[in-house]
């Protein structure tokens, strides 16, 4: 039902694994300690802790606060080295703080103009859209009597040509586990059975057996239709954050391409102009 475009997919898992700092609360945000004359605000440690290993990020609260600032203590004092050192002017690091930076203010303009921007009724709008689009499956409800051979089988449907009950020998004659239910399967789609028991069962009419014993790799079956339908679609609270992320994916993709068109977007590397635009090619519609 709901599809992604691929690297549109990976592109916001990766922007919600990052997004720990950029949507820290804008709550009072306390000096917690110092290094030197250098403040550590409790911002640090939330921060801090987004960055901590699995492992430790299980700790208890207080031991994992303490681990984030233990991590931003050593950060501060080994980083003050560094500055007395001179490492902040060498072009390597220079570039990796001008990637850092960028990619925190693409999450924070992420935020602002995607996350912030979503309203329930633009969930509700793809989520229309998109149950409009499709065609929900037939599904039946059915019963069944599963034995071992075919004369068996055979047996049971003289018994029920009878006006014997169907509920009652399943319950006497069945090795299916449903068997205390009379043999009830509930309902299932088409795709939810193998083939042969589906194409039986979905060539009844309601109410009616099978006239003739249904071989499966379980043995064989007599089969009941009980029910017919079309499937209901999800209900909304069901699909929420799936359709969200549709539309997430929607105002991303339109913010970027609004980007690309006034700044212009030049890939010098042949075999990686074709990879990124093979990559970013339109998905196929739904």
């Amino acid at each position: 039902m709901f599809k992604h475009n691929k690297l549109a997919a990976v592109a916001l898992v990766a922007l919600m694994a990052s997004q720990g700092s950029v949507f820290a609360a804008d709550a009072a945000d306390p000096v917690v300690a110092k290094v030197g004359a250098s403040e550590i605000h409790q911002s640090d440690i939330d921060m801090a802790i987004s960055g901590l290993d699995p492992q430790v990020a299980q700790l208890p609260e207080e031991q994992k606060r303490a681990a984030a600032l233990s991590a931003v203590i050593d950060m501060q004092l080994l980083a003050a080295g560094a500055n007395k050192e001179g490492l902040q002017n060498d072009e390597a690091f220079k570039r990796r703080v001008s990637f850092l930076a960028n990619r925190e203010l693409h999450n924070a303009f992420f935020k602002k103009h995607v996350v912030e921007a979503i309203k329930p009724e633009d969930v509700k709008a793809r989520y229309d859209k998109e149950i409009a689009a499709i065609t929900p499956p037939e599904e039946v409800k059915a019963s069944h009597i599963l034995v071992k051979t075919e004369d068996e089988a055979k047996a049971i449907i003289k018994e029920l040509d009878a006006g014997k009950d169907f509920a009652a020998l399943a319950k006497e004659k069945s090795t299916d586990p449903n068997k205390d239910g009379g043999g009830d399967l509930g309902y299932f789609t088409k795709d939810r059975m193998v083939p042969e028991f589906s194409e039986a069962a979905f060539a009844l009419e309601k109410g009616k057996y099978t006239e003739t014993p249904v071989k499966t790799q379980f043995g064989f079956h007599v089969i009941r239709l009980d029910d017919r339908r079309t499937q209901a679609a999800p209900a909304l609270e069901q699909v929420e954050p799936q359709v969200k992320q549709l539309v997430m994916r929607d105002k991303y993709l339109e913010l970027l391409a609004a980007a690309k068109k006034d700044a212009g977007v030049e890939i010098i590397d042949p075999a990686l102009k074709k990879a990124y635009d093979d990559a970013n090619k339109e998905p196929a519609a739904n």
